[in-house]
């Protein structure tokens, strides 16, 4: 008789066990981090605004102190009828427009020349970066003296300069800021700006695949068609976002203006026509009011840019 064979013993399966939902108790342990920061946030921002919000609907002038109380929808009417506000409306568009499209364009020529490798590449780029992280006022203060200056001005003293080299001794000395002053305004916030725009340009440089262009390369591609067709679509939404954020802050712009022209001689944006109507006509009630419509101006501007940060991060995750 042949023996039996003999039985494989069988393989006990363990089932995975079923993960735990958290319960409420564990949530708010993890959310309960997150508490101080969130509520020093609406006590900061939140609470002001309420505040601000909450007086531009009242007539409160220190001048006329009898007059005070509520006055509806007339700081409003009075903001959006005063030609003056109208004229900073303007000019906020014009100065904003302007320094974000030419900050756009050096930005994206200086992060297309450091995307190349280099000796002392990263010299270049701190010395690049170093105008973005000087503070507002005193980048201000650098250019209306130290260059804007009619009688020691590094413009004009070039200028001196250039025109003794050719022979001539009665060099012009123009006074930049009275002669163009909004140009001069553009012009300092321009350099600060740059290095902002440049840096999420080479940021978006440098996550490109590198595969592709070298192949558009040897099949026989231009530098200009391999920048056309493969470079600025893929620079799209970085350049939309950095037109976005850099018009958020260009927007809310007061050292420059108030430092190198106080406002006068059409430079006046929105930020300094709130601030002559706060703290030099004292109507706190208008003020409040223009101030609401530079947030909402603000909040549009933002809104966009959070749309593009997000459909920016999907294509990233894809």
């Amino acid at each position: 008789m042949t023996a039996a064979p003999l039985a494989r013993p069988t393989r006990r399966v363990r089932m995975p066990a079923a993960r735990a939902t958290p319960g409420p108790r564990g949530t708010w342990a993890r959310r309960a981090p997150l508490l101080p920061a969130l509520v020093f946030l609406v006590v900061v921002t939140q609470l002001p605004f309420v505040g601000t919000l909450v007086i531009s609907f009242m007539r409160w002038n220190a001048l006329e102190p009898d007059r005070r109380g509520f006055g509806g929808l007339a700081n409003y009417k009075a903001a959006f009828t005063d030609p003056d506000l109208r004229s900073s409306l303007v000019t906020t568009v014009v100065l904003t427009a302007a320094v974000v499209l030419v900050s756009l364009l050096f930005g994206l020529g200086l992060a297309l020349l450091l995307d190349r490798r280099f000796r002392g590449r990263g010299v270049v780029r701190t010395m690049l970066i170093a105008p973005f992280l000087v503070v507002p006022v005193a980048s201000a203060l650098l250019w209306k003296h130290a260059l804007y200056n009619a009688s020691y001005g590094f413009i004009n003293g070039s200028l001196t300069w250039l025109w003794q080299l050719f022979g001539s001794h009665s060099a012009p000395q123009p006074d930049w800021m009275s002669a163009i002053p909004l140009i001069a305004v553009e012009a300092s916030l321009i350099w600060q700006w740059t290095p902002f725009m440049m840096l999420i340009l080479l940021a978006g440089l440098q996550s490109r695949p590198p595969d592709i262009a070298e192949a558009a390369r040897v099949d026989g591609a231009t530098t200009w068609q391999v920048f056309r067709h493969l470079t600025f679509p893929h620079l799209r939404r970085y350049l939309e976002l950095a037109a976005l954020l850099g018009s958020i802050y260009v927007v809310q712009n007061f050292d420059a203006v108030f430092t190198l022209t106080s406002g006068g001689l059409g430079t006046a944006n929105l930020p300094y026509t709130v601030y002559e109507t706060f703290y030099q006509a004292h109507d706190y009630g208008q003020a409040s009011a223009e101030g609401v419509i530079v947030v909402a101006c603000t909040m549009l501007i933002a809104t966009f840019a959070l749309r593009t940060v997000s459909s920016l991060f999907k294509e990233e995750a894809l």
